[in-house]
């Protein structure tokens, strides 16, 4: 299949989508990576209060039609924003919606639930719907319910993550399904970008890598810790959000838990509005991240970080091209 023409691969130096970072991504990063080509996504519930998202969507639709008009050879690619559709979320999810159709934003990604009536609103003005799965059966939902793509989360990736190694993860979901498909679990080089395709994906899908960027809005032991730690550690827990996600063990000790003995939460009881995730302190305190930081061993720019992503991608596919001659 063919992918839609907002992820025709001339709008990006890399097949990658950079991942909707809670707290973290902001518009600073978001140009940042979309002017690097790669496709650069925020979660709208980082805009607070709500009336700034459409102060954040200006900035980032001008900045990003200037530099296109005076840099027409540079590959710019498009921006996403991340819209929780989880029904806690009703109140501003709705807000939320109407600037992105105010602001006919490329690519929504849509997590914890697919729902109709978003995407049809999004395609409405002929924006695309990638959305979020951690498993074969949600991505059958997914397209079911009218998705244009989907970003398979397998076993090791940053927060809300699933268990599935992405090798039967994209098998299950190629078997049937030859649309836009991203992979995210462990993907924080070059080489692991080229892997992902060769396993069956479009794009890689890099969220804790931007983390350690110096545009990303995480304080500066957010980012020193993710060039210091490893897979080791990082926990699968469901305490943050009442969600299965991997966080790092030293940020859940500072914030009084027993990495090693953690309690779970009542999934139930999730609550993505305004209020709910205001009364998370724990959303601060406790640092998501994926396996595959062990790889990032600088603050870099984003711009340096694309370039060192892109070195490590040609290397990888000569050492193959040259392999296989």
């Amino acid at each position: 299949m063919t992918l839609p023409s907002i992820l025709n691969k001339n709008n990006f130096s890399l097949p990658v989508i950079a991942a909707p970072l809670f707290i973290i991504s902001n518009p600073k990063l978001v140009i940042a990576q979309c002017k690097a080509g790669v496709l650069g996504s925020f979660p709208a519930l980082n805009a607070r209060p709500q009336e700034v998202l459409d102060d954040w969507l200006s900035e980032i639709t001008e900045e990003l039609a200037s530099f296109k008009s005076k840099n027409p050879d540079i590959p710019v690619a498009p921006f996403a924003v991340n819209q929780i559709v989880h029904k806690s979320n009703d109140v501003r999810l709705d807000k939320d919606m109407e600037m992105c159709i105010k602001y006919k934003v490329p690519v929504v990604i849509t997590s914890l639930g697919a729902r109709p009536e978003v995407n049809e609103a999004i395609h409405s003005y002929g924006g695309i719907v990638l959305h979020d799965v951690i498993n074969n059966r949600f991505a059958h939902k997914a397209i079911e319910k009218g998705a244009d793509g989907l970003i398979a989360v397998a076993a090791g990736a940053g927060g809300h993550a699933g268990v599935t190694s992405p090798f039967a993860l994209l098998q299950e979901i190629r078997e049937w399904y030859d649309g836009p498909l991203a992979l995210s679990g462990s993907i924080a080089t070059g080489s692991a970008v080229l892997a992902s395709q060769a396993a069956g994906a479009d794009f890689g899908y890099i969220g804790s890598a931007f983390i350690a960027t110096e545009e990303a809005n995480a304080n500066e032991g957010y980012k020193e810790a993710i060039t210091k730690y490893a897979a080791d550690d990082i926990v699968y827990t469901n305490l943050v959000t009442g969600v299965h996600g991997n966080y790092l063990k030293p940020s859940l000790a500072n914030a009084g838990f027993d990495p090693d003995n953690l309690p779970t939460s009542d999934p139930s009881k999730m609550d993505f509005g305004p209020e709910g995730m205001e009364k998370k302190k724990a959303w601060k305190d406790i640092w998501g991240c994926g396996q595959g930081i062990n790889a990032i061993k600088d603050i870099l720019s984003t711009s340096e970080l694309v370039n060192k992503l892109k070195n490590e991608y040609e290397n990888a596919r000569n050492k193959i091209l040259s392999d296989a001659a």
